[in-house]
């Protein structure tokens, strides 16, 4: 991580972490080593309009024409940039609660910025420079919804008439172009989570919070809910029966159709977090998991490094580089949907998972947590006694440590990441 950038951009406390001035600088910065122009979205947070509008400042300012596109999901983004050639910013904190806010940025090509990309950003950060009067950039605006859900709506395979979906779009900015993407596709679509006020992005609702979805798909008898986060690029499924499938099953479950249709699937990349369970179904169908470092942006890195086609982590970020550079929920539902047409969800998600716990632990200088010789010889004792997998990180962004313990046997597997909890509890102290 760098002076600024964690593991999906730059994140923090909207006003206090994340100011108007940081993102004035992040824009001029943009204009210092980009194409020329930019596309800027955001999510539906209060703060969004004050960072949003810093950032064109900075960015015109500094020379930089600004496309601005409003309230729109972070792979639409993406997707725009992608289109017009230039850098897409993304005023979003993603799953994180409301008073949190954050810049991601993608290439020309559409893509999370690589380590080096970001720290050349940084550097232009700490010494921002303004264009002479006469050559600042000029503003404009464009409505993203369209062409974006053109593009969502063409990538199905096959139409889904017939099915009844539940949408938890997390009052996010998937709002509008989740629900108008499956009613364009035929399904009968039942809405959750898409009345946003600026403060109940992601709040007891969208891809943390399942349960709401899992209940109206049982009382509805839908086929399935997909739960989207505050930005859009992640999703978690739910079964007809209301249970949770995450992005480790969806990476399985993309992987073993795309297989079954005859496809060159190989290779799949996923993370240090992707369930044991899934990494054993996808060897009994031919396909090798590689296992990136967590962050989505990491994903697609090793998934061009190895020719991987398909990539995800167990938080919902699915990446289907036929269709996109970047995480896509609204995408990745559509893929599932037309899967479902065919067989029930409960039956496509057929691998058997370890058990898994992850605990987060809130702490005021996770570096200095993540760095103490005691957590780690902790890790090291617990992994040895329970035969399984213990993972510990800091947070990239949030001010937590990252705790996942994976084991045969439930009880075994929570006693385990208790235990390191703990020790990390101690060390804050």
């Amino acid at each position: 991580m760098g002076l600024y950038f964690g593991t999906d951009g730059i994140r923090g406390v909207a006003n206090r972490e994340i100011t108007p001035d940081l993102a004035f600088r992040c824009g001029n910065a943009l204009a210092a080593v980009g194409s020329g122009k930019i596309v800027v979205g955001r999510d539906t947070r209060r703060s969004g309009d004050a960072l949003a509008a810093a950032l064109a400042a900075g960015a015109l300012s500094g020379g930089c024409d600004v496309i601005y596109a409003g309230v729109a999901p972070t792979p639409g983004v993406a997707f725009l940039a992608s289109a017009a050639g230039c850098f897409g910013v993304v005023i979003s904190a993603s799953h994180n609660p409301a008073a949190f806010n954050g810049i991601k940025i993608f290439s020309e090509k559409g893509v999370k910025l690589s380590d080096a990309q970001e720290e050349t950003i940084e550097r232009h950060m700490a010494a921002p420079s303004l264009a002479d009067a006469c050559g600042c950039g000029s503003m404009s605006f464009m409505r993203s919804a369209d062409s974006y859900t053109d593009f969502l709506v063409s990538s199905a395979a096959e139409r889904l008439d017939g099915l009844k979906i539940v949408l938890d779009c997390a009052n996010g900015a998937t709002c509008e172009t989740a629900v108008n993407v499956f009613g364009a596709l035929g399904a009968e679509v039942f809405a959750l989570g898409v009345s946003p006020d600026g403060e109940n992005i992601n709040d007891g609702c969208g891809s943390l919070h399942p349960s709401a979805a899992a209940e109206a798909v049982v009382r509805l008898g839908a086929d399935a809910a997909f739960c989207l986060d505050g930005d859009g690029d992640r999703v978690i499924a739910v079964d007809e029966n209301g249970r949770v499938v995450d992005g480790d099953m969806l990476l399985y479950i993309l992987a073993a159709a795309g297989k079954k249709k005859g496809k060159d699937i190989g290779v799949v990349v996923g993370t240090s977090h992707t369930n044991m369970g899934v990494e054993k179904a996808l060897d009994g169908i031919g396909v090798r998991l590689l296992r990136a470092d967590i962050g989505d942006k990491y994903v697609r890195e090793m998934m061009e490094q190895s020719g991987a086609a398909l990539g995800g982590e167990q938080s919902g970020h699915i990446i289907m580089k036929d269709f996109c550079g970047t995480g896509d929920g609204v995408l990745t539902a559509v893929a599932v949907s037309g899967l479902i047409k065919h067989k029930r969800l409960s039956l496509l998600a057929d691998a058997k998972l370890y058990p898994q716990v992850n605990l987060d632990i809130v702490v005021a200088d996770k570096m200095m947590v993540i760095n103490h010789e005691e957590l780690w010889k902790t890790a090291a004792e617990i992994g040895r006694e329970t035969g399984g997998r213990i993972l510990v990180r800091a947070s990239g962004t949030e001010p937590k440590i990252r705790i996942m313990a994976e084991c045969l046997g439930e009880e075994k597997c929570r006693a385990a990441a208790e235990r390191l909890a703990e020790a990390v509890r101690n060390i804050r102290r």
